[in-house]
This record gives structure tokens, C-alpha cells and sequence, in this order.
């Protein structure tokens, strides 16, 4: 039998395998996010930790708003008991339904003190870092699931130039759409007198190609993803552009 020896040596221990950690709370559906946010983020040192919640097809306001029992598990799960920069939950539309501030809630219930970031306040914060007033809108959802958010940019005091729903029922539908089509798609979403053009849902896989869009679409673009990474590389003090894309350029707001 092979002796098996015990080192005398006992290693040093670093504070941290890498220098930031994000917390993602993703949809057990989700095609999209992981892929983004480790191709944004992780060149930069931000490791990404993962646990996904329960969701079920189709994507309605019901659906959406069924998570909302899951999230403070879901957050408390990634790194029990260490302490995260930041925690995403992974999902535009719900965190309309549900509410934002309940979104928050329920994350920092699972993870105490730790900045929570949703898609919705990234892109509400992207918008005005940009200087935005009038915004153009595209959704890969129905007109039901797409009003919600509607009523709450206008909440925020943003014009809606033009507002353009695909009418898709499934998110893992959304994941799909070939990338040729989402940005002819989203060059004819977006108006020219807007200042800027926000394409909502995690699972589209707009944030890879943000500059093909802006170009197309001639007006600054972000995306779900695009805008929540980019606000958790600010909060982890990452500066400089991690992707092309006007809003990569630019700080958070004061």
C-alpha cells in the first residue's frame, strides 16, 4: 500500500481567490447571463458566483412574479456566510413585476449589506449617466408583460419615443434570436429623436453586440445585461471600457 505523507508545511492563505466577487441570482431557465457577465466581467479579476431560482414558461406578469418567494434563498446560497461586492438578480421583467425595491429586499434578506444590483437599476442608471430624457424601448416579450415596464420608466420621468414588443412567450425562445435579426430589430425599435435605446430581458443576447447596434441604430444602446455589469464593475472600482459600447466609457452616477 502506498504511503500517503502529511506535509509539515502548512500553506499561506490568500484573502480571496480573486480580487472581486459578484453574486448572481440567475433563472433556472437563463441561456444568456452567465456568458455575459464572464465575458464582460471576468478579463477584469471579477469572479462570478452563481445560484439559480425556479422558473417556469411562459414569461407573464403571474409567472415573473412567482419568483419573488425564492430570491432571499437564492442570494443567502452563493457564498454563504462571505461577504460579496455586489448580488444581481438575473431577471428584467420581474424585477418590474415584483417591484424593485421588493427585488432588493428579498435579495438583502439572503445576503445582509451587500449592494444588490437589478437589471432595472442598472439600466435606470446607465440611462442617466447617458444624459437620457427620451428613450426607445425594445422588449422580446407580449404587450401584457411589456406595459409594466412602460409605466415604469415613464415612473422615472422618461419619455418613451417608441416602444416595440416581439411577442415571445418563452425565454429560452428569447436566447435564440440570431444576432443579424436583433440588431435590424433593434435599429428599427429605435427612434432617432431618442437619446438613447434600452433592449430589455437577460436572455437576449444583445450586451455582445452593443456596438454593432449603436451603429445600426445610430443613437447610444445598452442592454439588461450590458447595463448590469457595467454598474457592478463600477461598484467593484473596475474603470475603463470592459466592452465596446458608449455606456462602458463612463462612471457611475454621482
Amino acid at each position: 500500500m502506498t504511503d500517503i505523507l502529511i506535509s509539515p508545511r502548512k500553506p499561506r492563505l490568500d484573502p480571496r481567490p480573486v480580487a472581486h466577487r459578484v453574486g448572481l441570482v440567475a433563472l433556472s431557465t437563463d441561456h444568456t447571463t452567465e456568458v455575459d457577465f464572464a465575458r464582460i466581467l471576468g478579463p477584469t479579476g471579477i469572479g462570478v458566483y452563481v445560484n439559480r431560482i425556479p422558473f417556469a414558461n411562459p414569461v407573464t406578469p403571474e409567472t415573473l412574479r412567482a419568483m419573488e418567494g425564492d430570491l432571499a434563498e437564492g442570494a443567502a446560497l452563493i457564498l454563504p456566510g462571505e461577504v460579496l461586492d455586489a448580488i444581481v438578480y438575473g431577471c428584467t421583467s420581474a424585477s418590474v413585476c415584483i417591484g424593485d425595491a421588493a427585488v432588493r429586499a428579498q435579495v438583502a434578506r439572503g445576503k445582509p449589506g451587500c449592494p444588490v444590483v437589478t437589471p432595472v437599476s442598472g439600466a435606470l442608471n446607465g440611462l442617466r449617466t447617458m444624459g437620457a430624457r427620451r428613450i426607445s424601448v425594445l422588449t422580446p416579450y407580449t404587450v401584457e408583460t411589456s406595459r409594466p415596464m412602460a409605466a415604469m420608466f415613464e415612473a422615472e420621468g422618461l419619455a418613451i419615443d417608441r416602444f416595440t414588443c416581439l411577442n415571445l412567450t418563452d425565454d429560452r425562445d428569447m436566447a435564440r434570436i440570431a444576432l443579424d435579426d436583433l440588431v435590424e430589430l433593434a435599429a428599427e425599435a429605435a427612434d432617432p429623436a431618442s437619446d438613447a435605446l434600452f433592449i430589455s430581458c437577460t436572455a437576449v443576447r444583445a450586451a455582445g453586440v452593443i456596438d454593432r447596434i449603436e451603429a445600426a441604430a445610430g443613437i447610444p444602446a445598452l442592454s439588461s445585461n450590458y447595463a448590469a455589469a457595467w454598474n457592478v464593475a463600477r461598484l467593484c472600482g473596475v474603470t475603463g471600457a470592459l466592452a465596446p459600447g458608449h455606456l462602458m466609457t463612463l462612471g457611475l452616477p454621482s
